[in-house]
């Protein structure tokens, strides 16, 4: 007979988290509201770096789904991990480092992000010394929760629990090897990938950031608070077994399909393709067994605000996850894909499933941390629905906005000429569509203030001392005392075998066996996700054909890196793209497509992810110096109707010439074919800017600007796409050779 033990759960830590979520929820839809506000009046940035929409759209991105997504995350697992496994957290002082931990990263990166202190890559702008603090907290928290496993008091482990680890797992291989840099300084480094395979490895990384750390975990959170809110039990356990094993597999492969029609090599991207069209299947499923837990409870939907945020959460989802595997596919991606599309997909993710699953889970939370009723469940009520409310207006209108986009960027004239040339006939006929996303987003933003008024009103209610109940359960047997289900086959069995190794398979008795096993789990979940992951990068790496050479790109020059760092601080890679697509309407409005030998000195790459402005891969040579300097001064000086903010500060802001030996130096190290520049950046530096200054001069434009930063950031933008150009054409007898073999 095991002993009885005595213990008392930790929900101290879980008060912490809660009011973390919210309060960081309220910082992250501000800073999305003034943004959207910002895109249509540009001179809200008042003239500030650190206002621009390029500075802060990484924080909002960030304090969306690291503050807050985070700190609900870490709310849920600590919470429901003690319970389901009858133990206290395993340490109460990792506990407290892992909060403060991440509260201090938060505030790095509130702090970095605005003074232009990023590495541009999507979810991952963090710089170096802030993404080993990332690591090390993770590790923490990773040592937190496996340690409680160890000294469960429950011999298998429930569904949450499968999908916390995948979480802890999946999210510590992808932060670790897409953030392999080297430091250039305290805060500037490179990545060790370039061009191809660092566009490659983002989005291996970024596609997974969303599955593990705004899927997998809100999945477990779903698991265990929405059959408590209902008080029913989940609907079917091998469903949830086929949905966790399927999901984890396959989501893994899913990430290049953000490279459709770039110059990432086809078999990659359309491998992603086809993984993503799959993971519709299992995405499915577990929206279906969270909305058949309420079978039986429908009834209580309509008088209980948990519950509606959670069915319409668990809705959005379904939604989401029919949407991505729609995007995915090449002739609907080459429509969407730069366009507000996506964001309107995303956000219907990120405010309708984590946002909704995480206001649900609050409100449950709240009486039972606070030991007191909900103070306002009419408030919650007027939340759920003024917050529903701003998500279809937010969604519908980028919806339509992205269409917009993509169809007039497309759109050819009756002669076959472009219909819409200019770039910023598209920016203006979507104008009043980003205006009435900045009314949705306001509502939104109304209904989590209600959330943090109806929290706050509750704590304040509390005990004076929380009750602390002390809770018995057996202490867990070292030896697993029940039967261990064996495939056994009769001898004179008289269907085929196979039917028997089915029949045991489908009765998914080997899994319960699994369940009671933490370590093996573990390491299979981990097989699950490595091998998807090696079968993708290897050959991406290692066939030389996927990256040909082009021998007339050469690498950038001093100045021309320090510019190309500066266009990175600016944020420019939020509203641009550094990618011409082989599609005629891209290559009509831009120039030659963007080859995959272009970006092999490219650290990070500049793809982009979306178009507010035109793409700028060919832009060099297209413009005089003066044209750039003007436009950056003063965007709507050459293109009246531009949204974008002015950067006079670059005309004022003198060049560090003193780090950029320090920068060449790294590039060399990461191979780059630097020759005599390696022992001269400096002095290069300052006669290429010497050059350019004169040239603005010379064309009427402000003379002493060879010291100012906007001269490195136009030797970047006139060198952009050029190389190319400068390649030897081929023979008229090459040519027909060429023809003949093919």
């Amino acid at each position: 007979m095991a002993r009885i033990e005595k213990f008392s759960y930790d929900d101290a830590i879980v008060r912490k988290f809660t009011a973390a979520t919210i309060i960081w929820g309220l910082v992250a839809t501000l800073a999305g509201l003034w943004l959207a506000l910002e895109l249509v009046m540009p001179q809200l940035a008042f003239g500030q770096s650190w206002l621009t929409f390029g500075r802060l759209r990484p924080l909002h991105t960030n304090a969306a789904i690291f503050a807050f997504a985070g700190n609900a995350i870490f709310a849920a697992v600590y919470y429901s991990s003690q319970r389901l496994l009858k133990a206290r957290m395993f340490n109460d002082k990792l506990s407290q480092f892992h909060f403060w931990g991440w509260q201090a990263i938060i505030v790095a990166a509130a702090v970095t992000l605005p003074l232009g202190i990023t590495q541009s890559k999507e979810y991952a702008e963090l710089e170096w010394p802030i993404d080993i603090a990332i690591a090390v907290v993770w590790v923490a928290f990773a040592i937190n929760v496996f340690g409680t496993i160890a000294k469960r008091r429950e011999r298998h482990l429930y569904v949450a629990i499968w999908f916390y680890i995948a979480t802890l797992i999946t999210v510590a291989i992808l932060h670790i090897f897409n953030n392999l840099v080297i430091p250039a300084g305290l805060f500037k480094s490179y990545p060790i990938y370039a061009g191809v395979q660092d566009a490659f490895m983002q989005w291996w990384y970024g596609h997974n950031a969303v599955a593990f750390f705004l899927t997998t975990p809100f999945l477990g959170l779903m698991y265990y608070f929405l059959p408590k809110a209902a008080n029913r039990p989940v609907f079917s356990y091998k469903l949830s077994i086929l949905h966790f094993w399927s999901l984890v597999f396959i989501y893994i492969w899913a990430g290049p399909h953000h490279l459709h029609y770039t110059a990432l090599p086809e078999w990659a991207s359309t491998l992603g393709m086809i993984f993503s069209v799959m993971l519709w299947m299992p995405s499915w499923g577990g929206m279906i067994n969270g909305l058949l837990t309420l079978r039986g409870a429908w009834n209580r939907v309509a008088s209980d605000p948990v519950l509606k945020f959670f069915v319409v959460g668990i809705t959005f989802y379904g939604m989401s996850t029919f949407e991505g595997p729609l995007l995915s596919i090449k002739s609907v991606n080459a429509l969407s894909h730069y366009t507000d599309w996506t964001i309107a997909h995303v956000h219907s993710g990120a405010l309708g499933w984590n946002g909704f699953m995480t206001f649900g889970m609050l409100y449950w939370l709240a009486p039972k941390l606070f030991q007191r009723k909900l103070w306002s469940k009419k408030l919650a009520e007027y939340h759920f629905w003024i917050g529903t409310l701003g998500i279809l207006f937010y969604i519908v209108a980028i919806y339509a906005a992205g269409v917009t986009q993509g169809l007039m960027w497309r759109a050819f004239d009756e002669t076959g000429r472009l219909a819409y040339p200019d770039f910023v006939e598209t920016v203006t006929r979507i104008l009043p569509m980003y205006w009435v996303r900045a009314v949705g987003g306001t509502m939104f933003v109304i209904g989590v203030v209600m959330c943090l008024v109806n929290l706050f009103m509750t704590w304040k209610s509390r005990p004076k001392e929380y009750d602390v109940p002390v809770i018995e359960a057996p202490a867990l047997e070292k030896e697993y005392r029940g039967k261990t289900p064996k495939l056994v086959i009769p001898h004179d069995a008289p269907v085929l075998q196979i039917v028997h190794k089915i029949r045991y398979f489908v009765a998914a008795e080997w899994h319960r066996v699994w369940e009671r096993k933490p370590f093996k789990f573990t390491v299979w979940v981990t097989i699950s996700v490595a091998v998807a992951s090696l079968f993708e990068i290897i050959p991406t790496f290692l066939i030389r054909s996927n990256v040909p050479t082009i021998s007339s790109v050469k690498p950038y020059t001093p100045l021309e890196l320090y510019g190309r760092d500066i266009y990175i601080s600016e944020g420019c890679y939020n509203c641009h793209s550094q990618m011409v697509r082989p599609i005629r309407s891209e290559t009509e409005r831009y120039g030659e497509y963007s080859k995959p030998g272009e970006f092999v000195y490219d650290y990070p790459f500049q793809w982009g992810s979306r178009r507010i402005g035109p793409d700028l891969h060919r832009v060099g040579g297209k413009y005089p110096d003066l044209w750039h300097v003007r436009h950056m001064e003063q965007p709507t000086s050459t293109t009246p109707q531009s949204i974008m903010p002015p950067y006079a500060w670059l005309l004022t802001d003198d060049i560090d010439f003193g780090v950029i030996q320090d920068r060449v130096d790294v590039m060399v190290m990461l191979g780059v074919p630097y020759g005599e520049s390696v022992n001269h950046a400096e002095k290069e530096a300052r006669q290429q800017a010497k050059e350019i200054a004169d040239n603005v001069a010379s064309q009427g434009g402000p003379k002493g600007l060879e010291t100012k930063k906007i001269v490195a950031m136009t030797a970047y933008l006139q060198r952009l796409g050029r190389d190319i150009k400068s390649a030897p054409k081929p023979a008229p007898a090459e040519k027909q050779a060429s023809a003949g073999g093919n």
